[in-house]
Order: C-alpha cells, then structure tokens, then sequence
C-alpha cells in the first residue's frame, strides 16, 4: 500500500478499503462486514461530527468527517464487492440529485420561492419513485422526536396542522390527562408517546427545534448533575432526597448570571 501515498486522497482512501476488503491480504473483521452491521456506525459517526461541530472545534470536526466518509467509502466497497454499486455511482448520483434539485442555480429555473420549488422537486422525485402521500419518504429509523417533526411539518404543507399555538397547548393538557387515566401499562405507553408527539408540536408552532432542545437539555443536565457530584465530594450515593435537592438548587444558583 505505499504506492497509495502517491495517490490523490479519495483514490487513497477508496484503495485502502479495497485492501481492507480484500480476501487475499485482507483484513478479517471488514471482510465480514455488511450494511446491516456498518449501519450503526455510520449513525454513531453522524452524531459525533453533530458533537464536534456543537463543541466548535475544527481539528474535532475534520476528524469526525473523515470518519462519516469512511462510512461512505465501506458501503460502497460492500456494494462493489456485491456488484450492486461503486462509490463513483454514489458521487454521481448526488452530483445528478443536487443539480436537479437547484434549476436556479445549475438550470433556468428561475424562481422567487427556492423552498417551495425545492420542495415541490423532491415531492417529484418521491412520487416519479412509487411513494405516494405526503409523509411518504420520512426515514423511520429518524430519531423520534426528530421524526415525529418532520411528519408534522409534512402534514402542515399540506393544511392538516393548527392556525396557531392554543391548539397545541391545549393538546398536551389533554394527553397528560389520558395518562392519568391509563388502566395498565400498555395504555399508558400510548399515552406517553401521544403525549411526546404532542409536545414535538407545540415545540414546532412555536419555531423550536424539539430535538435540538432537547439535546441541550441532555448537555445541561448533565453538567449540572456532575457538578452536583463534585459539591458532594464525587458522588450522591448515599445521600437524603433533602441533601441532594440542597446540592442541585446550589448548582443551578451558581450557574445564574
């Protein structure tokens, strides 16, 4: 592999993973991989450039990004090896759909709404595919509350969605009161995911990012939780409910401009 040096730096690291692949030579834990088992990496890698680029540090995010396009060159080996695809087919497919997708920019598709035509070329693309109705496309392996946002939105392009805020308020006053009721766990499973569901869309009537806020909650509670540690002396174990409110009521003061 010394001669791949020499080459420019995608052919080097698409020669590196033919290497990898490679039956003769190769190593044994690539050679046993397939989309289903690299699936999860390529989410986990998605999430740790999403955590570089939310620490702002560009040395993080340039490494994390060679790591998602790691992810990309496997698939594609894998494909290539199964004579599905290559990665070349994978740029060009891209290249085709972002030029499609920008008449304005790469056509003569003028247009004074870019969202509304970019949304009316990908309603396109998803029908010319055999997908039919408004929600069709949205990924299910989505998280959640991510998805549970992307279904309302679509639904909203198309009028199924409240005139303003008080719609969605007073759903979730409605949910949290069928959770109450809930005779059993299964009812009450349903309940809370209505509930959720309820919350995403008052979130987004209210122009927030439910994911995003709630990911930074995650973040702030967790600081707060390990600063709570570090008051008690390294941990809470042990500790009265009254003890460890006093210790949390004291991080959160502190926090306070």
């Amino acid at each position: 592999m010394a001669d791949a040096e020499m080459l420019p730096p995608v052919d080097r690291l698409l020669a590196i993973m033919r290497q990898l692949r490679n039956p003769e030579g190769g190593c044994e834990w690539d050679l046993a991989q397939s989309f289903a088992t690299i699936a999860p990496y390529t989410i986990e890698e998605a999430y740790e450039v999403s955590d570089a680029i939310a620490d702002g540090d560009p040395a993080a995010i340039c490494d994390e990004l060679g790591d998602l396009l790691l992810q990309v060159v496997f698939h594609s080996q894998i494909a290539t090896d199964e004579g599905l695809f290559g990665f070349d087919d994978v740029a060009n497919a891209i290249s085709d759909k972002m030029e499609r997708r920008h008449p304005h920019i790469f056509g003569d598709g003028k247009t004074d709404d870019v969202r509304q035509q970019w949304e009316q070329i990908k309603a396109a693309e998803r029908s010319a595919d055999g997908a039919a109705g408004a929600l069709a496309g949205v990924a299910s392996s989505l998280p959640a509350l991510l998805r549970a946002q992307k279904l309302q939105g679509r639904a909203a392009r198309v009028g199924f969605d409240w005139p303003d805020t008080d719609g969605p308020r007073a759903k979730i006053d409605e949910e949290l009161a069928e959770v109450a009721k809930a005779a059993d766990d299964a009812e009450r499973h349903e309940e809370i995911g209505d509930l959720l569901f309820a919350v995403v869309n008052y979130a987004r009537k209210l122009g927030i990012d439910a994911e995003g806020a709630l990911r930074d909650a995650n973040l702030k509670f967790a600081r707060r939780f390990a600063a709570m540690e570090d008051r008690a002396g390294g941990s809470i174990a042990g500790l009265s409910l009254d003890d460890q409110e006093e210790h949390w009521v004291a991080v959160k003061a502190a926090e306070r401009p």
